[in-house]
């Protein structure tokens, strides 16, 4: 990713860091004033994407860093790393909501639901969809890893809130109190999920799985006449920082500088298709048939 590009990130994480505190802070009030532990812990899951946000803006300051002697491939991995620390601090946030949930089981509170705080969850859901949609875009827009996966993981907040709400009416409609700690275990599930999905797609990056089909290859290049076969095609990194390297075979009898040029067209086809930060290394080889 471009220096210009990590400077528009940390220009989102810190809107999105501001509108996390707003909600955290409703949720959290809303919560203890009617005693309410799905609210409390809805609440303390923003806390987790506020606190996600700072660790994030922490992670894209590594990862700007500019290319030196020992990173020659740069520092794109912090913002991977990063993600990893989301993703442990979400886990234990989920396992202290479990405890407190089956602490409700054993010891059962009165929760005191005014029309008031419904309207206020109402109020924070809405900011939760706003913040998901803007950062989902501008991850888009920006190529960001981090973005992208935050504001997936903030879309989760969505459905724990509507659930939230959910059970809040039930209770206010005369449902019994057990269902209060039922949805503190459905929060749980969804902040475990959350975990889940940043592991795996940190670790996918971390063990250099393949971010591009060999088909696709083909497909982008299928009009290159000069191009007779492509084979040991092999890519790695993240969305924002692909690394891919292959052998294109062409006629034995080219010049030097036709493999060159054909080399620079390939290139650039594969940027311009893929993302215009992919670092390419072609290996021409020659064809005589099969």
């Amino acid at each position: 990713m471009r220096r210009d590009n990590y400077k528009e990130v940390k220009k989102v994480l810190w809107v999105i860091l501001f509108a996390n505190l707003i909600v955290a802070f409703l949720k959290v009030i809303v919560g203890f004033f009617i005693n309410s532990a799905s609210i409390i812990a809805d609440g303390f899951h923003s806390v987790s994407d506020a606190s996600s946000n700072v660790v994030g803006l922490v992670g894209v300051r590594l990862a700007s860093k500019p290319v030196d002697k020992k990173h020659p491939y740069g520092h794109y991995k912090f913002e991977i790393i990063t993600g990893m620390f989301i993703g442990v601090m979400l886990l234990f946030m989920g396992i202290k909501i479990v405890f407190n949930a089956i602490n409700r089981f054993i010891n059962p509170v009165d929760l005191t639901i005014t029309n008031e705080s419904l309207i206020v969850l109402l109020i924070t859901l809405i900011i939760n969809i706003f913040v998901s949609t803007y950062e989902y875009k501008k991850g888009k827009k920006l190529n960001s890893y981090i973005l992208i996966s935050d504001s997936l993981h903030t879309r989760s907040d969505i459905f724990v809130s509507i659930g939230v709400i959910i059970a809040l009416v039930c209770i206010k409609v005369g449902f019994p109190m057990i269902i209060d700690p039922v949805v503190s275990i459905g929060v749980s599930i969804c902040i475990f999920h959350s975990a889940y999905e940043i592991f795996k797609s940190s670790i996918e990056v971390l063990v250099d799985s393949a971010v591009i089909d060999v088909d696709t290859i083909r497909e982008i290049l299928k009009n290159e006449e000069d191009i007779k076969d492509i084979h040991n095609v092999r890519s790695r990194g993240s969305e924002n920082n692909i690394y891919l390297d292959m052998h294109v075979m062409v006629d034995p009898f080219i010049t030097v500088d036709v493999a060159h040029d054909l080399t620079h067209r390939v290139e650039n086809l594969l940027r311009e298709n893929i993302n215009k930060n992919t670092q390419v290394i072609i290996h021409i080889e020659p064809f005589y048939g099969k």
